[in-house]
C-alpha cells in the first residue's frame, strides 16, 4: 500500500515533492515531458497557448483508495516551460457528473466556476477554459495544440472536405464552436462515434488528439501537423498571396532598420493613444515578403482567427498603405491618417456587437502595425508580451498562406471575435492579474550603467517594471549586467561612447528597434580627475567636458526628438553632483562639468515642459562603495586630499554629513526611480540631493 501521510506526500495534488513515487508520479513526468517537448516546438504551438492533459490514478489521502484524476495544464500557463505546479489536478468522476448539472450553451460560463468543486487536494493551479475537453474525452491523454498548419485547414473556406481528404477517417471536423463545455461534449461524443480517429480539425481554431499512452498522444499530435504541412507542401500554390508589389519589397538590412527606428516613435504614439504600450520590431522574411504580396492588405483585413492569436494582436492590424519608396514623411503623415481611420472602425466594431453586459471597451488602437519594406511593430503591456503579439501575428500569416495555398481564407466571423475578445471569462483573468508595477510600460536609457550608480540604476528600474537598455562604453559589462538584470525581455546592454553622437544615434536606435520607444533617460556616464587647478590639464579638462557635459547634450538631444515624436511625455533625470554647488579642493574640472550638467537640468526643464518631458537632477555625494570613478583613482586622490587611508574614504564622508549615513549607489538608484513615477508628475527642474545632508551643499 502506498504511504498517503502528511511526510510521505508533501504536495499530493501536484507531486512536486514525493518521498514515495508512485504511478501518479509518472504520469506527471510523462505529461510534463510531453508538453515541454510540444511546447518548444513553434510549429506545434505558439507561447502559451494550447493545452495537454493526462489521466491516472492515486490514492485518496483521506480514504485511502485509489481515484481517478486529471492533471491538466491550468490557465496561462506555457506548455515548452511548464512544470508540475502549472497543472490543475481533478477528479475525473466529479468532472464528468457536471453533465448531470449542465445549463446548455447560453449559461456554459458558469462551468467553469463548477471546476472549483472537482479538484483534488488544492487542486494546482486554476483550470482553464479547456478543462472540459481534456476531461470529458474518453482518452488517457490529449493534446489540445494550434500549429499553424492545423489553423490553415481549420479556416480553409472547404475546411470539412480537406478534413476528410488530408487525414481520411483518422481525423475529424469539428464545426466552430467556443472553447467551453460544450466543445468538450462534442469531441467526447465524436471519439466515442469515430473509434478509428485519433484527433480532431478544430473549425477556426486548431486540432486536439489523442493517445493511450503519453507517447501515442504526442505521435498522434505529430502526425496531424505532419501530415498537413507535407499536403500543404504538395499539393498547395506556389504564390498564394499573389505577386510583389513594385516598391513594396523589402528595402536592404541597413536602410529598413534605419527607417524602422525613424518610424518607431510615431507608431509607439499611435499604439500607445490610449494606454502606454511597450514594442517589439520584426523583420523576419515571413513578415516582409507578406507585406510585399498584392494580397497583403487584403488578408490582414479579415484578421486573425485562432482566440489564441486575435486576443493578443486584437482582431486585425494597421497596415501602411505606401510602398517602402515613400519618404518617411509621407509614411508618418499616412499611418496618422490610418490610425484616426482604425480608431473610429475598431470603435464601429464594438458598437456592432456590445450588449449591456459587455466589458468595457479596451482601448482602439492597434496591437500591430505593419509597415510593407520595413517589418512590424507589435505591442503589449511589457517587452515579453509585445515579442508574443508578434510572433503570434508571425503565426497568423503562416495560417493564411497555408488556408489560401490550398483553398481560400475564411475566419471566424466578426460576432464571434468579438465574443472572445470581450468574453466574461477573459474580462475576469484580466482582472485577476497583479496591478502594474510603478514604472510599467516606461522604456528605459541609462548610460555608463555597467557598474556602479549606473547599474544600480537599471536594476532599480527594472525592479519597478520598467524596460532597460544599459548603455556603456564596454558592450561586454554592458551585455552581462542586461543578462544579470533579466535578460532581453527586462534589459538590453549596448555599446556606447557618449562623446560620439553617432555611437548615441546607434544606441537610441537600438533601444527603438527592441523595446519599441523610449520613456527615461538617465545621464549617469562619469569620470574624475581629482586635481589641482595647477596640475589639471587642458586634455583632463576636455576629457571630463567631453564624457558629462557634452555627453549628456548628445544623449539628451537624441531622446528628446524620441520623446516629443511619441506625444507621451517623459523623463530626463541627469546624475550630476554634491560638488555642482559645493566649492572643494582639488577639483576645478570634475566640479564645473557637473554644474555644465545641473544647468543643464533648468535649461532643459524650461524647454521640453510643453511636451511633457520633465528634467531633473541627483546631487550625489560620498559614493566609494561599488563606485567606478572611486575605483578608478578618484578615491585615492580624495583620500589623499584629506589625510586618511583609501579604504576609510566611504567613513569618513559619511562622518561628515548630518544624518552620519555612508551613501551607497542603491541610495542613489531609489531616488531616480522615486523621480520618474506618477508621485512627482508635477516636479520639474528639480536638484535631489543624495549626500546624507551636506549643509555646504543645500540648495538655495
Amino acid at each position: 500500500m502506498t504511504d498517503t501521510s502528511l511526510e510521505a506526500r508533501v504536495d499530493p495534488a501536484t507531486h512536486a515533492t514525493t518521498a514515495n513515487p508512485t504511478t501518479a508520479d509518472a504520469t506527471v513526468s510523462a505529461l510534463i515531458a510531453r508538453s515541454n517537448a510540444l511546447g518548444s516546438d513553434p510549429r506545434i504551438t505558439n507561447y502559451a497557448g494550447g493545452n495537454t492533459s493526462a489521466k491516472g490514478t492515486d490514492t485518496d489521502p483521506v480514504t485511502g483508495e485509489p481515484v481517478e484524476l486529471l492533471w491538466v495544464k491550468g490557465s496561462g500557463g506555457d506548455l515548452g516551460t511548464l512544470t508540475p505546479s502549472g497543472l490543475a489536478v481533478l477528479r475525473v468522476d466529479r468532472v464528468r457528473a457536471l453533465r448531470n448539472v449542465y445549463p446548455g450553451v447560453d449559461r456554459e460560463d458558469e462551468m467553469v466556476a463548477a471546476f472549483d468543486h472537482t479538484l483534488f487536494g488544492k487542486g494546482g493551479a486554476a483550470p482553464s477554459i479547456d478543462t472540459a475537453m481534456h476531461a470529458l474525452v474518453d482518452a488517457a491523454h490529449v493534446d489540445h495544440l494550434h500549429p499553424d498548419a492545423g489553423i490553415a485547414i481549420a479556416t480553409a473556406a472547404d475546411g470539412p472536405a480537406l478534413t476528410e481528404r488530408v487525414f481520411g477517417d483518422r481525423v475529424v471536423w469539428v464545426p466552430w464552436r467556443r472553447p467551453g463545455f460544450q466543445l468538450g461534449l462534442d469531441i467526447a461524443a465524436i471519439k466515442e462515434q469515430h473509434p478509428e480517429a485519433i484527433g480532431t480539425i478544430l473549425g477556426g481554431h486548431g486540432i486536439t488528439a489523442w493517445g493511450d499512452t503519453s507517447d501515442e498522444a504526442e505521435a498522434n499530435s505529430r502526425w496531424i501537423i505532419d501530415t498537413a504541412e507535407a499536403y500543404i507542401r504538395e499539393h498547395g500554390k506556389d504564390r498564394p498571396f499573389g505577386a510583389v508589389r513594385p516598391g513594396f519589397a523589402a528595402l536592404p538590412t541597413h536602410e529598413r532598420r534605419e527607417r524602422a527606428a525613424a518610424l518607431a516613435p510615431t507608431i509607439r504614439g499611435i499604439a500607445g493613444h490610449d494606454r502606454p504600450v511597450v514594442g517589439s520590431f520584426t523583420d523576419s522574411d515571413v513578415v516582409l515578403d507578406f507585406l510585399a504580396s498584392e494580397r497583403a492588405e487584403e488578408l490582414a483585413a479579415l484578421g486573425t482567427s485562432c482566440p489564441d492569436h486575435f486576443l493578443r494582436t486584437k482582431v486585425k492590424p494597421l497596415v501602411l498603405d505606401l510602398p517602402a519608396t515613400a519618404s518617411v514623411e509621407e509614411q508618418i503623415a499616412r499611418l496618422r491618417e490610418l490610425h484616426e481611420a482604425y480608431r473610429a472602425e475598431y470603435q464601429a466594431y464594438y458598437d456592432r456587437h456590445a450588449t449591456p453586459d459587455s466589458p468595457a471597451i479596451r482601448g482602439a488602437d492597434p496591437l500591430i502595425v505593419l509597415v510593407p519594406g520595413v517589418g512590424m511593430f507589435s505591442y503589449g503591456k511589457d517587452a515579453q508580451t509585445a515579442r508574443v503579439a508578434g510572433e503570434f501575428y508571425v503565426n497568423a500569416i503562416n495560417v493564411m498562406r497555408g488556408a489560401e495555398a490550398l483553398s481560400s481564407y475564411a475566419p471566424i466571423d466578426e460576432a464571434e471575435k468579438f465574443r472572445i475578445e470581450y468574453w466574461a471569462l477573459e474580462e475576469a483573468k484580466l482582472q485577476r492579474m497583479p496591478a502594474p508595477k510603478k514604472l510599467a510600460t516606461r522604456i528605459a536609457l541609462v548610460t555608463g550603467a555597467a557598474s556602479g550608480i549606473g547599474k544600480a540604476i537599471a536594476t532599480r528600474l527594472a525592479a519597478e517594471g520598467a524596460a532597460v537598455v544599459i548603455a556603456d562604453l564596454d558592450v561586454l559589462k554592458a551585455e552581462a549586467a542586461a543578462a544579470e538584470i533579466g535578460g532581453p525581455d527586462v534589459a538590453i546592454g549596448v555599446g556606447a561612447n557618449v562623446t560620439s553622437a553617432s555611437d548615441i544615434e546607434r544606441a537610441v536606435q537600438e533601444t527603438l528597434l527592441h523595446f519599441g520607444g523610449l520613456d527615461l533617460v538617465v545621464n549617469n556616464a562619469g569620470l574624475s580627475l581629482s586635481k589641482s587647478l595647477l596640475d589639471t590639464t587642458e586634455q583632463d579638462w576636455d576629457l571630463q567636458h567631453d564624457v558629462m557635459a557634452k555627453g549628456s547634450f548628445l544623449v539628451s538631444k537624441a531622446a528628446a526628438k524620441v520623446l516629443i515624436e511619441q506625444g507621451l511625455g517623459g523623463d530626463i533625470v541627469y546624475i550630476s553632483s554634491k560638488n555642482s554647488v559645493f566649492a572643494g579642493p582639488n577639483n576645478i574640472a570634475y566640479s564645473a562639468t557637473k554644474a555644465d550638467q545641473a544647468h543643464q537640468v533648468r535649461l532643459l526643464a524650461a524647454e521640453l515642459g510643453e511636451h511633457g518631458v520633465r528634467v531633473n537632477g541627483i546631487n550625489p555625494d560620498g559614493v566609494v562603495r561599488g563606485s567606478g570613478i572611486f575605483a578608478s583613482g578618484w578615491g585615492a586622490n580624495r583620500a589623499k586630499t584629506y589625510g586618511i587611508d583609501e579604504q576609510d574614504l566611504g567613513k569618513f564622508y559619511a562622518q561628515r554629513t548630518i544624518l552620519k549615513r555612508e551613501v551607497v549607489p542603491e541610495n542613489v538608484a531609489n531616488a531616480v526611480a522615486a523621480l520618474c513615477t506618477d508621485d512627482f508628475s508635477h516636479t520639474t527642474g528639480l536638484h535631489v540631493p543624495v549626500d546624507a545632508g551636506v549643509a555646504a551643499a543645500f540648495l538655495r
